[in-house]
């Protein structure tokens, strides 16, 4: 028997290891270079059979089937991050004075967008806790609009089950991420936003924009800013686009391979042992997810009536998931990439600022009683 230690589970700490720290075979190099071979693969696939968004849904099926089947697989460190780091240059230089004013006149449907959000995840809340037997606090910090690290950091710390609550986000980002896209082809318009308001793809420019772009988000990672590795990569596109100082597109071979690179690592997080340890909360995740789901959508129709941006917009700006997942959803369906990009992040700011006022209001709502973690 193996007397070593064990190193603690996504179930028991919420988080997600560091790259470094991730499984690592002998020649885990092979390991890596099939892990991206196979995703590459479906990916192919995916397109092949018209799925929307084939780079990053057909890696994040095939990956989450594997993943869940036992296959451990080899992720590239810093592979996510510099994936949204290409995502984020390439929706900053969407950015002109025009949009920049027109995002303006649209923050009081942001705040509002924003309100309904938090009003539909925490009645999502009440549903969960019947339906997976958890208590008050895992509840209401499973279905938050946050990003899961920080929900499930929270909710330990006020006696939740951390891990109970990264399996909601997983359930409920991954999805979102699989059935949005069908959606919107099945309800909504073909997008016809132009990749980039840039005519030159000139490899050195590319080099030296992804470099800045990678800098701005080193830069934001020790500020309380949302995703760094996206919104700062986001902030240097805009200062470039919008200062004129040079013109560029981020060619769609990066697009792609950043799609896979997201899909993979999404399809990656759904280990076996932690689906296993908590079925019950998985299958209410799905219905939760749903639920949220339906929520976005009614809730889209009434921000396309008052705003006139066409449907699919407004649902992937409403759309319960991750930042990331959703821009890289508009900026490949040709749909308005920076609208999404600030409605997801006003809503990201506004739930990280205000959660524990909102953690308390439904307490109060529920009758003040905080009932021990599972």
């Amino acid at each position: 028997m193996d007397d070593k230690p064990r190193p603690p589970t996504l179930a028991e700490t919420g988080k997600q290891p560091d790259a470094a720290r991730r499984f690592r075979p002998p020649h885990w190099w092979l390991m890596l270079a099939l892990t991206y071979s196979v995703a590459a693969a479906a990916g192919f696939v995916a397109k092949a059979v018209n799925m929307p968004l084939p780079f990053m849904l057909g890696p994040f099926f095939v990956m989450a089937a594997l993943s869940v089947l036992g296959f451990r697989s080899v992720l590239a460190p810093m592979g996510r991050e510099l994936g949204q780091v290409a995502i984020g240059v390439a929706v900053g230089m969407r950015f002109t004075p025009a949009v920049l004013a027109a995002m303006t006149g649209l923050l009081p449907a942001m705040v509002l967008g924003t309100i309904y959000v938090v009003i539909f995840t925490m009645a999502a809340a009440f549903l969960f806790k019947p339906l997976a037997k958890v208590d008050d606090i895992t509840a209401f910090f499973a279905t938050a609009a946050g990003g899961v690290a920080d929900m499930a950091t929270v909710a330990k710390d006020y006696g939740g089950a951390a891990g109970s609550v990264a399996v909601v986000h997983a359930m409920r980002v991954s999805g979102v991420v699989a059935l949005v896209p069908f959606l919107v082809v099945l309800f909504g318009e073909p997008g016809n936003a132009p990749d980039s308001a840039a005519v030159d793809s000139h490899w050195a420019l590319v080099i030296v924009t992804l470099a800045l772009g990678y800098l701005m988000a080193r830069l934001l990672k020790p500020t309380p800013l949302p995703n760094p590795w996206l919104v700062g990569p986001i902030f240097m596109g805009i200062i470039i686009g919008v200062l004129g100082l040079y013109s560029v597109r981020i060619p769609s071979l990066l697009i792609s391979i950043a799609q896979i690179m997201l899909g993979t690592w999404l399809g990656c997080q759904f280990k076996r042992d932690l689906l296993a340890a908590l079925p019950r909360v998985t299958l209410a995740a799905l219905i939760i997810s749903l639920f949220m789901i339906g929520c976005a959508a009614v809730g889209a129709v009434v921000l396309t009536l008052t705003t006139g941006l066409p449907y699919p917009t407004s649902f992937l700006s409403l759309a319960p998931a991750a930042v990331t997942e959703m821009v890289v959803t508009a900026q490949v369906m040709h749909l308005e990439a920076e609208v999404v990009t600030a409605f997801h992040v006003t809503r990201i700011a506004v739930v990280s600022s205000t959660v524990l006022i909102v953690f308390k209001f439904y307490l109060r709502l529920k009758g003040g009683s905080i009932e021990p973690g599972i």
